[in-house]
């Protein structure tokens, strides 16, 4: 369970004002006590010849509530008179025992120099009690009780003029509880006498009148005193407090109610916020136009610190609180880091505890927002722009991200120029009737009665002091005994007002003045020491408090902690701690839950002279409830029919013997919710042994009804349809004993309804239906149509009717063959009406000619008839066209008749056409076409064509038929062109050709080749396909034969005119000597790396298909080794891996019968060279080494390009290159360190590259200096490491769905980094969708076919020991449109 807060603080350690809720339990109503104190004598009462003035109480409105931030609206102030209605409170008012109530609302009543006149008018019945004293002889007081109403009652009470009261005997006390109806109770000044008048007000069970007759108006009495003028009484009210209300600190009032947030004695109460000013309940002044103060601070609590809790550390500057005079500009500022955030944090300002300050902004408030991305610190700042002086008090600022909070409390003083204090205080504070502009909410001296002035004969005090040293609920009464009527202004002024807090020697921090737990929680009591040392003690309600479980002490460093478990009723009580001399106290309050129905009331209904029992269950044992009747509590006395028990949690309301007053509604009411059931007591159930028939009568036979009930002689009456049958001659009504009969002569349709018997005494009753019948009948003569036969032109609105009659009213039914026709139908549709029934057909057609059936029914019988209707129509379309013959321009057409002529022979036919493309039809004729076919002509050649039919008759044009198959009129190409021998074989002949030069609109399909024996005319069709190719090989010929060819173009229209060969071919191949065509590349030394593929093509030419042969320096190529593929045009040699034994030249012979053509190609396949022989120093002198070698041994099968020599520190051994590409065997080194010992190695070159190994000399060259002696230092190695470090960093980028994305940085630090790829703050592992590469310090992110999904923030993050770095970019996936 989490720990309670504070009773009158926030989580944040602020103070806040909680309305109250409806869900939690009420505050306690105040105890009110009425004293009645006599005025000094030589204040008398006008009251002859003046007619009293209205006193208007002044009424705030609720407020709307209002979400966080908004800014709540000043209270309206209603004005109510003395006749016009007070609306009541709803508080509930009890003698010494506080119960739970809606806070009351405040009241202000005026002050007026006439007799004291309490007036509350409540329509409907206003009720009026006056209460008058008895004479002064005797002493006992008189008391008057009145029943507690639900309705509040309002009692307002006139002070009587300023002057303090003297001296008085006992008060006049008067106690006032609820009222069934408004009330208004009339106080007049009694006589002085030395006995008090009490009045008490208890239940009544009738508005009750006192005295005075209600008239139609409310009613206001005027006592006036007696001739010796007595003292007149001063009525004060003491409430005994509450808990404060929501929002207010303090309510100071004459009559000391304080904390209340309305006086009782409807007095001037004034209310003193944290924060803002003293107010009253009078209409306060237009706020501010830019901003209105949030929650206020009693003068006395200006000065003390706001204590936050420690939150979570989102705010690394905090803003500081401040002071400007009016007029100045102020700023404040709030700063958050980013470092770990992933999006900006949420951040409020609010002025008090509820006004967000977001709505505020303006020209007087600004508010700002800035973001450094180098320090990724969040900027939060508020400026205050000419300040006032309303500005002033506590703020506070909000920053939330996720589940972190953190608070921050400031004060912000807005000082005026310093005033001078010999300014007289009573007559700075006083104000006119008219109120100037600076008139504070309390100016009521402005409404009263214009009074002559007095002369002020108070000696002079110091106000200020005075005001300085009392408390705050005494300021007001001081106000009135110094004729101070400004009350505001002075508060004002006396908030500014700095007061010396005297500091505590042993509390660095002492307790809150309140704390408030639940029932059964938990509570923190907190001390904070200044002297660790000092010894402390505890105490509850002045008893010293020892450890026991319940009571744990626990100690944090200079804090002592008194930790209450489980928080009991008990514990609701006074604390304080002592440390030394010094003590320090605080009061818990313990609220306790809501008792809560668990189980509701369940609903019964029995009959009298049974045993009710009605059961509830609660959530608390021992729970207070209460049982009611209709809303009022049932009387649970000795003898009392109600019996109450309670066992646990279950409570029962017992009634031992149920009678019929007991229905009604049972509730029980606990403090946390109600529950309710119905009770329903019935009498003795009815009998009945012979019910009620429903019967069916033929019109005009005789009716007759019998029943039978018990008990016995129970009279009854009969109704039919609700209403009373009395006896005519017509009808007879007879009981006898326990039958019952009604028989009526001659029935009626109107007999025909619902009868009803009800027995006297009983709600229940018998019933049955009577129905009076008469057969159905069809009058079919009424219709003026020759054999019933209705004839309707198709398309046309068909509706008959025919006069039908029966009782009940006969079903009818319509049909047409077996199908029936409902009166839902859209089109064709049946509809009956009382006296006739119709067939309606919107739209007539074909399918609706036939004979339609109509049958009747009812009770009584049956009839049937029939009707025939005839639909004549335009035919049916004809069938599909066929276009059998297509031309240039023209085609041939026919159709097959329509099936339907629609009734009617057919008269002819048109033709229509369009293009296909188009939805335009042409007619094609415009007289009747009476044959089936037709031939459309001057078409367009290549374009498609429909054409369509319609049919006609005396009825009209058909719709036309479907369109035809699209036909294009297309005509042959031209013949194909330059047709020529290509090849001869001893048994082919290839022919090649040319398209033809016209080709038309219906294309080319292919062409079609044939051939014949010169001197025949067969021709013979070579291809059995059509060919798309300008190319054919006619096979199979007959060797040395002639032939005749002749190629046709073939299209949709059909063949061209054929190009004839005009010579004839003798079939015999021809010899064409052999040619080898090296390419240019061949032609010289081909060279190629060890392991690479040699692929060469060296095409020939040369008929019949020549002989090719292949020789490696004069061998046969191994098969093997080298692989060799000959075509009829050229030979391929291949070497899937080359060695260097593969090369050499190569002889490729070509041989054609005796022509012979022979070429050569060179192979060279070379590697790299081996490292020199020998290598040695010849001489060394001074800073130069002579060196001298002999090249490799191995050339590599290519020359030695040149060498490159290194050299290396014997110390070292770490090798760097001399010089490269040195063509000669021999080297001079030169400027070689003084003192170094060197090494030296030399690699070979040839075009491949350098050798894989180098030669290095055996002996060491020392490089010296005579008459010198070189010492060696000592150096510290360098450290290279550094910690991580981006050189470029990630780039905002956009991808496309689909499409492989990478994101690249370069990162550089020593030892290698790790490398993180976070997306979204998520680090990416294991995902097969991403690809990470890192090589030398470059780091790659493939993402695999992003989706939109895939975007958002990518993040790459290197550490090593050293540290960490990180960047950032945002990625976008866009999915590319179609258009």
């Amino acid at each position: 369970m989490p720990e309670p807060t504070k009773k009158d603080e926030t989580p944040n350690g602020e103070k806040e004002s909680v309305a109250p809720d409806s869900s939690e339990a009420p505050m306690p109503t105040p105890e009110i006590s009425l004293e009645v104190s006599p005025p000094p004598p030589e204040q008398p009462v006008e009251t002859e010849g003046k007619d009293p003035q209205p006193i208007e109480v002044i009424k705030p409105v609720q407020p709307e509530p209002v979400e966080n931030g908004s800014k709540e609206p000043e209270p309206e102030a209603v004005v109510v008179g003395a006749k016009e209605q007070v609306e009541s409170v709803n508080s509930e008012v009890k003698e010494e025992a506080p119960s739970p109530c809606s806070p009351p609302l405040p009241a202000t009543v005026k002050e007026e120099a006439e007799p004291v006149v309490t007036e509350v008018n409540q329509p409907p019945e206003p009720v009026v009690t006056v209460v008058t004293p008895p004479p002064p002889p005797p002493p006992e007081p008189v008391v008057t009780d009145v029943t507690q109403p639900p309705e509040p009652v309002v009692t307002v009470v006139t002070p009587p003029p300023p002057p303090p009261p003297p001296p008085h005997p006992e008060p006049v006390v008067t106690e006032v509880t609820q009222l069934p109806e408004p009330v208004v109770t009339v106080v007049t000044p009694p006589p002085p006498h030395p006995e008090p008048v009490v009045t008490k007000v208890t239940q009544l069970p009738e508005p009750v009148v006192t005295v005075v007759t209600p008239p139609p108006q409310p009613v206001v009495t005027l006592v006036t005193p007696p001739p010796p003028p007595p003292p007149e009484p001063v009525v004060t009210v003491q409430v005994t407090p509450p808990p404060p209300p929501a929002g207010l600190e303090e309510c100071v009032c004459l009559c000391k109610c304080t904390n209340m947030c309305m006086c009782i004695c409807k007095n001037v109460c004034v209310y003193i916020d944290k924060d803002d000013d003293a107010t009253t309940n009078t209409p306060s002044p237009p706020p501010p136009p830019v901003w209105s103060l949030g929650e206020g601070q009693a003068p006395e609590d200006l000065d003390k610190p706001v204590d936050t809790p420690p939150l979570s550390s989102l705010l690394i500057e905090r803003p500081q609180g401040g002071s400007i005079t009016v007029g100045g500009d102020i700023s404040f500022v709030a700063k958050v880091e980013a470092q770990d955030l992933l999006r900006k944090p949420t951040i409020k300002w609010f002025k008090g505890k509820w006004m967000d300050l977001a709505s505020k902004t303006g020209k007087h408030l600004q508010l700002k927002e800035t973001f450094d991305r180098r320090t990724k610190i969040h900027t939060f700042e508020m400026h205050i722009i000419k300040a006032k002086d309303n500005y002033a008090g506590n703020y506070r600022c909000e920053v939330t991200y996720k589940d972190k909070f953190d608070s921050c409390s400031f004060d912000l003083e807005v000082k005026e120029l310093e005033q001078s204090q010999s300014v007289d205080i009573r007559s700075a504070f006083k104000r006119s009737s008219e109120g100037h502009e600076d008139a504070g909410d309390l100016d009521f001296s402005g409404l009263l009665k214009h009074r002559e002035p007095k002369q002020d004969e108070t000696p002079e005090v110091d106000v200020w002091e005075i005001l300085k040293s009392a408390r705050p609920d005494q300021y007001e009464k001081i106000a009135f005994e110094y004729g101070i009527t400004d009350l505001r202004g002075l508060l004002k002024r006396l908030k500014k007002t700095k007061k010396e807090e005297k500091k505590s020697e042993a509390f660095a921090k002492k307790l809150d003045p309140a704390y408030q737990a639940d029932k059964g929680g938990k509570i923190r009591l907190v001390v904070d020491l200044a002297d660790p040392t000092v010894e402390l003690k505890w105490y509850k309600n002045g008893q010293e408090i020892r450890p026991t479980p319940k009571f744990i002490f626990e100690q944090k460093g200079t804090q002592r902690i008194l930790v209450i478990n489980n928080c009991g009723l008990n514990d609701d009580a006074a604390y304080s701690v002592a440390a030394g001399e010094e003590k320090c106290t605080t009061e818990l309050f313990v609220k306790e839950l809501p008792v809560k129905i668990t189980k509701g009331i369940e609903a019964v209904k029995t009959t009298v002279n049974e045993r009710i029992e009605l059961e509830c269950e609660v959530s608390e044992e021992g729970a207070q409830v209460k049982w009611c009747k209709n809303g009022v509590e049932v009387p649970t006395g000795p003898r009392s029919r109600y019996r109450v028990k309670s066992d646990g949690l279950k409570h029962w309301l017992i009634i031992d013997d149920a009678s019929k007053e007991d229905t009604g509604t049972f509730s029980l009411m606990a403090s946390g919710g109600t529950s309710e059931a119905k009770v329903q007591v019935e009498l003795k159930p009815l009998k009945i042994i012979q019910d009620l028939q429903d019967m069916t009568v033929l019109l005009g036979q005789p009716l007759k009804m019998h029943c039978e009930i018990f008990p016995g002689n129970v009279p009854g009456r009969w109704y039919r349809n609700g209403q009373l049958i009395q006896s005519n001659d017509r009808i007879n009504i007879l009981q006898r004993a326990k039958n019952h009969r009604l028989e009526i002569v001659n029935s009626t349709l109107h007999d025909a309804g619902d009868y009803t018997f009800v027995p006297e005494g009983y709600s229940q009753s018998l019933c049955a239906k009577i129905h009076i019948v008469d057969p159905p009948r069809v009058h079919l003569e009424s219709l003026n149509f020759p054999d019933n036969t209705v004839t309707i032109v198709a398309g046309n609105k068909l509706r008959v009717e025919i006069p039908i009659s029966g009782e009940p009213a006969p079903r009818v039914v319509w049909m047409k063959g077996e199908r029936v026709i409902l009166d839902s139908g859209h089109r064709v549709r049946a509809e009956t009406f009382p006296d006739h029934t119709s067939l309606t057909i919107d739209i007539a057609e074909k399918e609706d000619t036939g004979n339609y059936k109509i049958v009747l029914q009812n009770e009584a019988g049956e009839a049937g008839a029939s009707v025939k209707v005839k639909v004549v129509d335009i035919p049916d379309p004809p069938e599909v066209p066929l276009v059998t013959e297509v031309g240039g321009d023209w085609c041939s057409m026919t159709w097959e008749p329509p099936i339907y002529d629609g009734g009617s022979p057919i008269l002819g036919y048109f033709i229509e056409r369009k293009k296909k493309q188009s939805s335009r039809w042409m007619r094609l004729n415009f007289d009747l076409n009476k044959e089936t076919t037709f031939e459309p002509k001057k078409m367009i050649e290549g374009v498609p064509y429909e054409v369509r039919v319609f049919a006609v008759n005396a009825i009209g044009v058909s719709k036309p038929s479907e369109p035809s198959k699209a036909f294009v009129p297309l005509a042959v190409t031209s013949e194909p062109t330059m047709l020529v021998v290509d090849d001869v074989t001893d048994t082919t002949v290839t022919m090649k050709w040319r398209p033809p030069d016209t080709i038309g609109a219906a294309g080319l399909d292919g062409y079609l080749v044939e051939y014949c024996i010169e001197g025949t005319d067969d021709w013979r069709v070579t291809n059995k396909e059509l060919t798309e190719k300008t190319k054919y090989t006619i096979t199979g010929l007959p060797p040395e034969a002639k032939i005749l060819v002749r190629v046709r173009a073939i299209n949709a229209a059909g063949a061209s005119t054929p190009r004839t060969l005009q010579h004839s071919i003798l079939v015999k191949e021809v010899i064409e000597p052999p040619k080898i065509r090296i390419p240019r590349h061949l032609k010289q030394t081909y060279t190629r790396k060890v392991g690479e593929a040699v692929n060469l093509v060296i095409p020939f030419m040369g008929k019949p298909r020549p002989k090719v042969s292949w020789l490696k320096e004069g061998q046969t190529v191994d098969p093997t080794q080298v692989t060799i593929r000959n075509t009829d045009c050229d030979s391929i040699i291949f070497i899937r891996k080359a060695e260097r034994k593969h090369s050499g030249m190569y002889d490729m012979k070509v041989e054609v019968e005796n022509h012979v053509d022979t070429a050569i190609v060179d192979i060279q396949i070379v590697d790299l060279p081996g490292p020199p022989q020998c290598v040695k120093i010849d001489e060394v002198w001074g800073g130069n080494v002579a060196l001298d070698w002999t090249p490799p041994k191995d050339n590599g099968n290519a020359a030695i390009t040149g060498y490159t020599i290194q050299k290396a520190d014997k110390k070292t051994m770490e090798w760097y290159t001399c010089i490269e590409h040195y063509h000669r065997t021999c080297i001079t080194i030169t400027e070689l360190v003084v003192g170094n010992e060197y090494y030296f190695r030399i690699y070979s070159e040839n075009m491949v590259g350098l050798s894989e190994g180098a030669t290095q000399t055996k002996d060491s060259a020392l490089i010296v200096k005579e008459g010198m002696q070189l010492k060696n230092p000592e150096y510290i190695d360098h450290d290279f490491k550094e910690p991580p470090k981006f050189t470029q960093p990630l780039i905002n980028t956009f991808a496309i769905a689909g499409y492989n994305a990478t994101l690249n940085c370069s990162v550089r630090a020593n030892p290698r980094p790790k490398v993180i790829w976070m997306k979204n703050k998520i680090a990416i592992i294991d995902d097969p969708r991403y690809r990470m590469f890192s090589n030398q310090g470059v780091c790659t992110l493939e993402i695999r076919k992003p989706s939109p999904y895939d975007g958002g923030m990518y993040s790459c993050k290197a550490i090593n020991d050293l540290g960490d770095a990180l960047v950032e970019c945002k990625l976008e996936v866009k999915v590319p449109t179609q258009d």
